[in-house]
């Protein structure tokens, strides 16, 4: 019996890429295949990011330091005993966009009193999250609210990042004038 490589089985399921129901079956035929799999799924979340199972469980790798910028808030952090089969968000390559809308989704569904302040300081626990466990990340939207000091620090160490969107509602420069 002739077994394939990791890199061909890599190339094979890489090309359902976007046909997440197949892969998460995939992923269930056996160990070795979800190894493979994995990965490939947790690598462009994009529209997943509004499905509130994902932002649980991005919650549950947030560290000490990311979940003291929640303690001032009455927000009840998931919580789960054992720990997870796979670093997921060491695979993310992309944060786009509909991960804002995802955390608003969360906050909606759990019942909290959804505030500007609130929102801006889980984004910004979540997006430093990211910055010091997603190995590959290649991409990052950023809204103007998050960035703060921590936010710029991690930029600075993750070494991984080509492209950032960031999102202003405006800019005032040294002059004091507005664009």
């Amino acid at each position: 019996m002739t077994t394939l490589s990791n890199e061909s089985y890599y190339i094979i399921f890489d090309n359902f890429r976007l046909d997440f129901k197949n892969l998460f079956s995939f992923a269930l035929v056996n160990r070795h295949w979800c190894r493979i799999i994995i990965p490939i799924l947790w690598s462009e979340p994009y529209h997943k990011f509004r499905d509130l199972r994902l932002i649980r469980r991005l919650f549950l790798t947030l560290n000490v330091e990311e979940q003291t910028l929640l303690n001032s808030f009455i927000i009840t952090l998931p919580y789960h005993q054992e720990s997870p089969l796979f670093d997921y968000t060491s695979y993310i390559k992309y944060v786009s966009n509909d991960f804002y809308d995802g955390v608003n989704n969360w906050l909606s569904y759990t019942g909290c009193k959804v505030g500007h302040e609130l929102k801006k300081a889980v984004n910004c626990s979540l997006i430093a999250m990211f910055l010091r466990t997603c190995k590959n990340l290649k991409h990052l939207s950023l809204d103007e609210t998050i960035c703060n000091r921590t936010i710029f620090q991690n930029l600075c160490v993750n070494t991984t990042i080509t492209s950032i969107d960031l999102y202003m509602s405006s800019l005032e420069l040294k002059d004091g004038k507005q664009y």
